[in-house]
Formats: C-alpha cells, sequence, structure tokens
C-alpha cells in the first residue's frame, strides 16, 4: 500500500495520515482545536504535537473557548510549567485570544462557515504527484490568514493555515500516488 512519504514509519504518523489528515472536518470545535495546535506547531515538528496532543487536550480543558476565555494569570503560569504541553508564553496567551475572537465569529456566522468560505465550502482536491508540488502557502491561505489576523486571531500565518487547510480536508493534498487521494474531500 502506497502513502504519502512524510509520516515515515511512526505507528502514531501513520495512523494520523491513514485516518485524519485530509477528511474533511466540519465541526467548530474541532476546527478550533486543529488551528490552535498548528498554531502550537510554529518552529516544531507535527509529531511533536500530535505525540503532545492528549496532553494538550487535558491542559486545555479539552479546547473548550468558553473556558479558555477565562483563563486566569494563575492557569497560564499552571500550563507554563506543564512539561506534558509546549510550553512558550506566547502561544498559551494567544490560546486565549484566540478562544476570544472564535467565540465572537462564532455567534456572528460561525467559525466553520468562516474558514470553509476560503474554498467556497467543499474540499480542494489537488494532484501532487511529488511532495516537492505540495506548496507551503497559497493565495487561499494567505487570504485566510489575513482574515483570521483581523478578527484577532494569532499564530495564523500563511504557512500555518495551508498546514491547517491540509490537515482539516479544505485541501486534498495527499499524492496522486497515495491509497487516501481518492478516499477523502
Amino acid at each position: 500500500m502506497k502513502r504519502c512519504p512524510w509520516p515515515g514509519e511512526d505507528p502514531l504518523y501513520v495512523a494520523y495520515h491513514d485516518t485524519e489528515w485530509g477528511v474533511p472536518e466540519w465541526d467548530a470545535r474541532a476546527l478550533f482545536e486543529k488551528l490552535l495546535l498548528d498554531g502550537f506547531q510554529a518552529g516544531l515538528s507535527w509529531i511533536t504535537i500530535l505525540r503532545k496532543r492528549d496532553n494538550f487536550r487535558r491542559a486545555f480543558d479539552g479546547f473548550d473557548p468558553a473556558r479558555i476565555v477565562r483563563y486566569t494569570p494563575a492557569k497560564l503560569e499552571r500550563l507554563m510549567n506543564d512539561a506534558g504541553i509546549v510550553r512558550n508564553r506566547a502561544k498559551i496567551e494567544g490560546s486565549v485570544a484566540n478562544a476570544r475572537a472564535y467565540l465572537t465569529l462564532e455567534s456572528e456566522s460561525g467559525f466553520a462557515p468562516f474558514l470553509w468560505q476560503f474554498v467556497d465550502g467543499k474540499p480542494k482536491l489537488n494532484r501532487f504527484r511529488r511532495r516537492q508540488q505540495v506548496p507551503a502557502e497559497t493565495p487561499e491561505s494567505r487570504a485566510m490568514s489575513k482574515a483570521l489576523r483581523a478578527r484577532g486571531f494569532t499564530f495564523v500565518g500563511p504557512t500555518i493555515c495551508y498546514a491547517f487547510m491540509q490537515a482539516v480536508g479544505m485541501v486534498n493534498d495527499h499524492l496522486t500516488t497515495c491509497f487516501r487521494h481518492p478516499l477523502v474531500g
């Protein structure tokens, strides 16, 4: 069975590739979680975040935005001392700002519809044959980044947004040689 080369042989990474990556996600809370995790990934590898994902879920109260916006300075310090997550003050504090922006956006127009508008509400099927053809960012990810920043989100640069779009199935970037390519999107 051929798959994209990026997961290598790591069983956790292979399972993520085979069952999650590129599968269209429409649930607002799940999209929020993934956007925060992609922000925490900045400067790190995704496998690092994936290995810590359960710790992040525990530490960030299941990524419940209504709880995250109420984090006190004491809670933020506890997060800074939690070795199970990425301890970066700007990213941790950014999570609170992102939760606030999420709640506003969710109440106005819905978080999921807002994000999916950048691909006209349906997954974009790419047909890349080689890993080198896959872009780091696109006009759509740049537009998403700009719109999210305008709404108060942090750690949502164009590259982070494109990785997010790939992961949540807004774009299908499984290589055409990968068994998952025809199965998602």
